[in-house]
């Protein structure tokens, strides 16, 4: 018996495959290729913000004051180092430890991000030595638009208003922060915290605290913050 041999199109050289059958394989492979998977740039900017500070998790960076503000003069030459210490899907605790010129370190402030069904809130964790709430703590407030990849910012709260007010800090009652920060892979990345009113904004005064972190070069982690 005279064995016959079932010759698969796919197995021919494509020399000898009509043309027609070219064009199919042709379409089935291309039907076969499964799509790209979105562009991280898909993400809405405030997720895009969030994930550019989650990769620095665990990383500490040194940065320094770049206001020039008179209330700030004893900050001037300062040195200051954040630390990403704590990450989670929802919530990403930054201290800012602060060494004034001629005194200790001072490790009573934490950033404190989290998400909201909203959007993104910054409130002010402060601490004493002993670990013991500051009176003026837990302010901040939550993003009023869309903000921006690398930039949001964060309009006072009604909590902190109250806060401020009964402490005597009416003028803290019209502060807006403003965070930026570029995610790791970026070139020359920088985080700047920014404390900002106007008068416009009903500001017995305009006010202005930056402070810019290199975010190229880390440091090693300094102590856990007050408290911590």
């Amino acid at each position: 018996m005279i064995k016959t041999t079932t010759i698969s199109a796919l197995s021919l050289p494509a020399a000898i495959l009509p043309a027609a059958a070219l064009l199919s394989l042709s379409a089935c492979s291309e039907a076969q290729t499964p799509a790209p998977a979105p562009a991280s740039e898909s993400a809405s900017p405030q997720d895009q913000f969030w994930q550019a500070l989650s990769t620095h998790c665990g990383n500490a960076y040194q940065g320094a004051l770049v206001s020039n503000d008179a209330a700030d003069a004893d900050m001037q030459g300062a040195d200051m180092v954040m630390h990403v210490r704590e990450c989670s899907d929802e919530q990403i605790s930054v201290p800012f430890h602060i060494r004034e010129q001629g005194k200790e370190w001072d490790r009573s402030r934490t950033w404190v991000f989290t998400r909201t069904a909203d959007g993104l809130r910054l409130k002010h964790d402060h601490r004493h030595e002993d670990g013991e709430s500051d009176a003026v703590t837990m302010y901040g407030g939550d993003t009023a638009d869309g903000g921006t990849a690398t930039r949001q910012s964060f309009p006072v709260d009604a909590e902190s208003i109250a806060m401020f007010e009964r402490e005597g800090l009416t003028a803290s009652v019209t502060n807006i922060w403003s965070v930026e920060v570029g995610p790791a892979t970026a070139p020359d990345p920088e985080f700047t915290y920014q404390l900002t009113r106007t008068v416009e904004g009903g500001a017995p005064e305009p006010r202005n605290f930056r402070v810019t972190f290199d975010l190229s070069q880390p440091v090693d982690a300094p102590p856990a913050p007050w408290g911590f």
